[in-house]
């Protein structure tokens, strides 16, 4: 018969190294975290664009794959969030990507509006992936709302590939819909994302976001939240001061989530004109 003690210290020699790469790992993703955060806009260019605002931002994971984007040109601001293929490593990969790719096209000489970046974005996505429409090859993409921002004539324009952008007037909800074809290779020919031109006034809230809210499973039945609470809470919220409205969120989230994992990457931007 075995010995019964070796067998027990191999055990263990495996578990010490089983717990040893784990660490690993983890330690290796938390510095690509590191990476990703540094990607990110610095807080003191989204202060100094966008001064009532707030970002909720929670990776499910170490790292995301929802990111979000803020760059100016000239006197436009341009602004997204967006969500990637997958969530964790893989998602954290696309979300680099993305904002690799942002960044290059507003390089160009060329004013851009909110349609033609998405259209350039979907292209270099494309490209970059080799997709080619044929079974094996790579799906992954990534959807978002996109918007170009004149804080002087107060002129947005929208573009998003199946995410919409909301905003309050008057205490009204506004919905202004995505084109239904994401940022990557689809079952349809491509087609030109829609420019959507909004005159915003003084007062407007803002609201851009990825699905993981929505999403999210919990309350005392254990179901998605969905949209329509989502747009409730936000309705019940937007009147309030910027600081008020990112915990109330916050709140709410956690609220609903309860003990329950997080399903999904969390990402929520609110902007007041």
């Amino acid at each position: 018969m075995p010995d019964e003690s070796k067998l027990n210290k191999e055990f263990l020699l495996q578990n010490e190294e089983i717990e040893r790469q784990k660490k690993e790992i983890v330690q290796s993703i938390e510095y690509a975290s590191l990476i990703q955060a540094a990607l990110l806009p610095p807080s003191n260019l989204v202060k100094k664009v966008f001064k009532n605002h707030f970002i909720i931002y929670i990776p499910r994971d170490i790292v995301s794959g929802d990111f979000y984007w803020i760059s100016t040109k000239e006197e436009w601001v341009y602004f997204a969030a967006a969500d990637c293929t997958g969530h964790g490593v893989p998602g954290a990969l696309m979300s680099i990507l993305g904002i690799s790719f942002l960044n290059e096209i507003l390089s160009q000489k060329a004013l851009l509006m909110a349609n033609r970046v998405l259209n350039l974005l979907r292209e270099k996505i494309m490209k970059s992936l080799h997709q080619t429409g044929e079974i094996s090859v790579s799906k992954d993409g990534m959807d978002i709302s996109l918007c170009v921002f004149n804080p002087e004539t107060l002129e947005l324009h929208f573009a998003g590939a199946n995410n919409p952008l909301y905003y309050f007037r008057d205490n009204k909800l506004n919905i202004i819909k995505g084109d239904r074809m994401p940022i990557g290779i689809s079952g349809k020919e491509e087609q030109s994302f829609t420019d959507n031109l909004i005159k915003l006034r003084k007062g407007d809230m803002l609201y851009i976001f990825s699905d993981g809210y929505a999403d999210q499973f919990g309350g005392p039945d254990w179901k998605k939240l969905k949209y329509s609470r989502f747009r409730e809470i936000l309705e019940e919220n937007h009147k309030k001061p910027i600081i008020e409205q990112n915990e109330s969120l916050l709140n709410a989230f956690f609220d609903w989530k309860g003990e329950h994992d997080q399903i999904d990457d969390i990402l929520l931007m609110g902007i007041k004109i």
